[in-house]
C-alpha cells in the first residue's frame, strides 16, 4: 500500500491521465446505449426497404471525400443545435455514419435523448461500407 502512495505521488500526470481515459470509455460506452450497431449489407436493407435516413456526422472535407448516396451530412459538432432538420424522420429508422463508427455513437446518445427512436449506428463507419466494396458518391 506504501507503494502505491509513493507511486501515486511521484506519477501524479500518468494516474490523473488513466482516471481521465476510464472516464471518456464509460462515457462512450453509455452514450452508445440504446443504438444499435449494424453492418454496411443491413444498412442497405434498411434503406431500401424501410427509406431509413442516412446520418452523415463526418467533418465537410471527410463527407466531400465520399459519402453514401442521399445521406444528410451534419457534423458532430452542429447536430445538437440542428435537430430540427431531423423532425421529420423522427419516426423513421436512422442511420449515423461517421469515419470509423465512434462519433456515429456519440451522435446516437444525443439523438436517443431527443427522442429519436429508430437509430442504428454503421458500424465500423464508412470504412467497413467501403470495404464490403459499396458505392460511395464524391464531391
Amino acid at each position: 500500500m506504501t507503494k502505491l502512495i509513493e507511486f501515486t505521488t511521484n506519477h501524479m500526470f500518468l494516474v490523473a491521465s488513466l482516471f481521465i481515459v476510464i472516464a471518456l470509455l464509460i462515457k462512450s460506452v453509455i452514450e452508445g446505449r440504446g443504438v444499435d450497431r449494424i453492418k454496411p449489407l443491413r444498412a442497405v436493407e434498411l434503406i431500401n426497404r424501410d427509406d431509413a435516413l442516412v446520418l452523415d456526422v463526418r467533418m465537410d472535407d471527410e463527407f466531400k471525400s465520399g459519402h453514401i448516396l442521399n445521406s444528410k451530412h451534419i457534423p458532430l459538432g452542429l447536430l445538437g443545435n440542428q435537430l430540427k432538420a431531423l423532425e421529420s424522420h423522427r419516426d423513421k429508422p436512422i442511420v449515423i455514419s461517421c469515419r470509423s463508427g465512434n462519433r456515429a455513437r456519440t451522435a446516437g446518445g444525443l439523438l436517443r435523448r431527443a427522442g429519436f427512436g429508430k437509430l442504428y449506428v454503421l458500424d465500423g463507419g464508412i470504412i467497413a461500407w467501403q470495404n464490403a466494396s459499396l458505392p460511395l458518391r464524391r464531391g
